[in-house]
């Protein structure tokens, strides 16, 4: 009963963002990023609604979810930390930074620790060239990533 009650609650939230978006030219990228926006990823449950609403199926509703490394199909943890791997970081060190903070953190890309503390995703490009290595946790971007700010950062996500 609890279950279903959670479906219909995220079904019910999940038309009312549609309903505000669904009049935009091309809704259904739009739409995703608001699902995300309020429940923290796109839960799967998501996928039939927004499917029947745009008159898509849902495997074309699925491939756009998995097709963007933007969206996520679990929540993520209290921080989100996207670690650059693009060439001008990678000529500055971010593969050293990467194994540093991963070996911190115990999770590679793409996981949760298991406090639920931090996510750990890569990113090909924060337009930060010329401050490499360099992240973004929680949205603020980081430049000039050393072992300093690096234990900076573990200590603030673990906080």
């Amino acid at each position: 009963m609890a279950v279903q009650q959670a479906s219909t609650g995220i079904a019910e939230r999940t038309l009312a963002i549609i309903e505000g978006l669904r009049g935009l030219e091309g809704p259904l990228l739009p739409i995703l990023h608001g699902i995300q926006a309020e429940f923290g990823y796109v839960p799967q449950e998501t996928l039939p609604v927004i499917a029947n609403a745009l008159n898509l199926s849902r495997a074309e509703v699925h491939g756009v979810v998995t097709f963007y490394h933007d969206y996520r199909s679990q929540p993520a943890g209290r921080h989100v930390l996207k670690l650059c791997q693009a060439e001008a970081c990678q000529s500055m060190g971010s593969d050293a930074t990467t194994a540093r903070l991963k070996q911190l953190l115990g999770i590679d890309f793409h996981e949760t620790t298991k406090d639920g503390s931090v996510t750990l995703e890569p990113v090909y490009c924060l337009g930060l060239c010329a401050c490499a290595p360099s992240a973004m946790l929680d949205g603020e971007v980081i430049g000039r990533l050393d072992a300093e700010k690096i234990d900076e950062i573990v200590a603030e996500v673990q906080a």
